[in-house]
């Protein structure tokens, strides 16, 4: 079974940065699209950025510039590099992993953007 589990998320000031990471367990990481998403509270979970096997990525226009998305497929890990932190990007982070077959979903970690 595979599992996700989301980590570096926490309370930083508008302008600072973030790294989220997203280790995987139980799958084979390089067969899997790797996404992050966001969910911020009443409002619909967001695409933020993802990555394909093939080190492809896409992002949401709303992050373009200031985040970046990577994966080291020898540590079966996603990363997302955050920067130029805002307020509206507080929200709770999702890691998930796509295949042809499957969608898997990680807990979450909150990233709270406040002075």
């Amino acid at each position: 079974q595979v599992q996700l589990v989301e980590s570096g998320g926490g309370l930083v000031q508008p302008g600072g940065s973030l790294r989220l990471s997203c280790a995987m367990s139980g799958g084979i990481f390089g067969a899997y699209a790797m996404g992050w998403s966001r969910q911020a509270p009443g409002k619909q979970r967001e695409l933020v950025a993802r990555i394909i096997p093939g080190g492809s990525t896409q992002y949401a226009d709303s992050v373009k510039g200031r985040f970046a998305i990577s994966r080291d497929n020898a540590k079966n890990t996603v990363y997302l590099q955050m920067n130029s932190l805002k307020p509206e990007d507080t929200a709770v982070y999702h890691c998930n992993a796509v295949s042809p077959l499957h969608n898997y979903w990680g807990q979450g970690t909150q990233v709270t953007v406040s002075s």
